[in-house]
């Protein structure tokens, strides 16, 4: 059984969501290849912990061995929640839309969460090495702009590419629908086009 998490960053509904429905006919068509086990996560609807002052102070403290604050334990605990979760899954998806050049702010704190030192990557002599092996990632992308042709732009992409590769990914895909914005007339088309190309990308992953 494959297990498979998808990541929603996105607050708005299914049916007003692009990423979302591309990301949905992608794990509907992972059930069809084969069995799966799919759990949801939606940013926008459960706690996210923030690298904040905190947080630093209470990695501080672990590390040297000292006590930290109930609310300082209630956080590192969610965070492991976060972390084990995403460590559990054979497949991940992250149904994702591009705001002004980059991510909603909740899915920079989710990567946050999971990029973590001695558990999903190390330090070594050589540099760092990635913990994470034999995941497969999916990065489901809406933009509303086309930027197929403007790579100097495509931040989103680049970003969690080389955020996975750094803890240990190295099976990592990119699907997209661009363009629904700057042609709205042209979406539902453009969509259908997306998820015929989702649909031979769940053959690849499955």
């Amino acid at each position: 059984m494959t297990k498979v998490l998808v990541v929603n960053t996105n607050p708005k509904p299914l049916e007003i969501s692009y990423s979302r429905q591309l990301g949905a006919h992608f794990v509907d068509q992972l059930k069809v290849n084969g069995p799966v086990e799919v759990e949801q996560l939606n940013l926008y609807e459960v706690s996210i912990p923030l690298i904040d002052g905190s947080v630093l102070d209470a990695w501080g403290k672990l590390g040297a061995g000292e006590a930290i604050s109930a609310e300082q334990q209630t956080t590192v605990a969610r965070m492991n929640e976060i972390l084990e979760q995403f460590l559990a899954a054979d497949v991940v998806v992250f149904e994702v839309p591009m705001w002004n050049l980059s991510y909603p702010p909740l899915f920079k704190a989710y990567i946050d969460n999971i990029t973590i030192a001695g558990r999903t990557f190390k330090y070594t002599a050589e540099g760092p090495v990635g913990l994470v092996g034999g995941k497969k990632v999916i990065l489901v992308e809406a933009r509303g702009g086309v930027y197929a042709e403007l790579p100097a732009l495509q931040f989103t992409n680049a970003y969690l590419q080389a955020a996975m590769g750094f803890i240990g990914v190295t099976e990592y895909h990119n699907l997209v629908v661009e363009g629904i914005a700057a042609a709205p007339d042209q979406a539902p088309q453009l969509l259908e086009e997306a998820k015929k190309r989702a649909e031979e990308l769940a053959k690849q992953v499955q």
